[in-house]
């Protein structure tokens, strides 16, 4: 039989998880209309440099076929380039475009926008609480 700390943790662990999906489905959906959001973060995963399709497909945890229509869609936009990659002929690489770049940190300030007004009407004591448990989410994420 789980004990009355068992059940506190488990009633904290999914408030916690459901605050955490709340505040992340907000800011998505809220602060951005230039892209989709899980066409964001194909872009946020070629910032660090060109992958294949399905190395992509793979980090999304997607299908191939659905991440083909999404990087269709955001080549058809010019914010993604296709280009043959230089080790197998079979392959291609994908790559931000300039504009794939200017994409990202339009729509970054713009979350960080949504994120500050919503902080700025905060009490300096709750601004502190969420310093702290910034600090512990981080730990957790890290685990």
């Amino acid at each position: 039989m789980p004990t009355a700390q068992d059940q506190s943790v488990r009633a904290l662990s999914e408030d916690l998880r459901l605050a955490c999906m709340r505040i992340s489905r907000r800011v998505r959906f809220e602060s951005d209309h230039e892209v989709a959001p899980h066409q964001f973060s194909v872009l946020a995963r070629l910032e660090a440099g060109p992958l294949t399709p399905r190395a992509l497909a793979e980090i999304e945890k997607v299908s191939a076929p659905s991440m083909t229509r999404t990087l269709t869609c955001l080549v058809d936009d010019g914010l993604l380039d296709r280009s043959d990659h230089p080790d197998d002929g079979r392959q291609v690489l994908i790559s931000l475009t300039d504009a794939g770049r200017e994409t990202l940190r339009r729509t970054r300030a713009r979350r960080d926008a949504w994120m500050v007004s919503r902080v700025a009407e905060l009490s300096e004591t709750d601004r502190a609480t969420l310093t702290a448990a910034t600090q512990i989410l981080d730990r957790i994420a890290a685990r």
